[in-house]
């Protein structure tokens, strides 16, 4: 095992209070993980309600390291941000999420960029980490990321000089369902999966849990998708596409649920700072 406590890094556990996430906090809480120096929940401010609920119980269950709470602005507002190009003095949408996109006489256009993850998570996160770094005296960040052994694929090196990703459930062998049995076995609450509720990558199974068991949130990301496709129709001047939630290019509240039209959130989430 790494030596933790080697003087030389701070230690930091970025904690998205997905499940896996979540049960390295906890192991860590009850002297099965070496504990960091603190936990960092990067808001976006569009998180699912029963992610905020759990992480104010996490917050207490956990005593024995600091859990910081960080925000760089509400991705939901701000996604809705129409704005006027001082070049051309055209209006065009802030684009932040990974829309679909389908072009205005019905084709494909692919995807628009992301920088939700960039910007709303990986920024703050980095901003409080250094800003403990340099309180505690070091010059290294070790960053925690609660990636299992059956995400592997997602795990990145920092592009950031000064820090460096760690897996402890890669280190300790741990997949998503081992998470969830520690959890079972001492009878603690499961989880729920932290993503954005109006996440493009979200799997069919997931956007019919959240109808199902979340409505209340399923309604939010169906108005939000409405409110962000009036702006792109009625307000911007640049744009040729349509943005929209679904892969099958059919506004939320009416698309079938299937597999087949759907990304896997997990493959294509190239940062690995989400779902966890």
């Amino acid at each position: 095992m790494i030596e933790y406590d080697d003087g030389i890094h701070l230690n930091v556990l970025s904690l998205g209070a997905g499940v896996q996430s979540s049960t390295l906090a906890l192991m860590c809480e009850y002297g099965e993980f070496p504990v960091p120096d603190a936990a960092v929940f990067a808001d976006v401010g569009a998180e699912p309600a029963s992610v905020y609920r759990w992480l104010d119980q996490l917050e207490e269950m956990v005593t024995k390291f600091p859990i910081y709470r960080v925000q760089q602005g509400d991705l939901y507002e701000d996604s809705l941000q129409v704005k006027t190009s001082q070049k051309s003095g055209k209006r065009y949408a802030k684009t932040l999420v990974p829309f679909f996109a389908k072009k205005y006489n019905g084709g494909k256009a692919g995807m628009f960029p992301r920088k939700c993850t960039g910007d709303y998570k990986i920024a703050p996160l980095k901003r409080q980490a250094r800003k403990m770094m340099k309180d505690a005296g070091l010059k290294r960040v070790r960053q925690w990321i609660g990636i299992s052994t059956d995400e592997a694929s997602r795990m990145k090196d920092s592009q950031i000089q000064y820090v460096t990703h760690h897996y402890p459930l890669i280190e300790l062998g741990m997949s998503r369902q081992d998470c969830l049995d520690w959890m079972k076995a001492k009878d603690l609450p499961q989880p729920p999966r932290s993503a954005c509720v109006f996440c493009p990558y979200h799997s069919d199974a997931e956007w019919a849990r959240l109808a199902r068991d979340e409505p209340e949130d399923f309604a939010k990301a169906v108005q939000w998708e409405r409110d962000v496709q009036r702006n792109f129709i009625e307000q911007c001047e640049v744009t040729e596409s349509i943005p929209f939630l679904h892969g099958s290019m059919v506004t939320l509240d009416k698309a079938l649920f299937d597999a087949r039209h759907q990304l896997d959130m997990f493959t294509v989430e190239c940062e690995g700072m989400c779902g966890v």
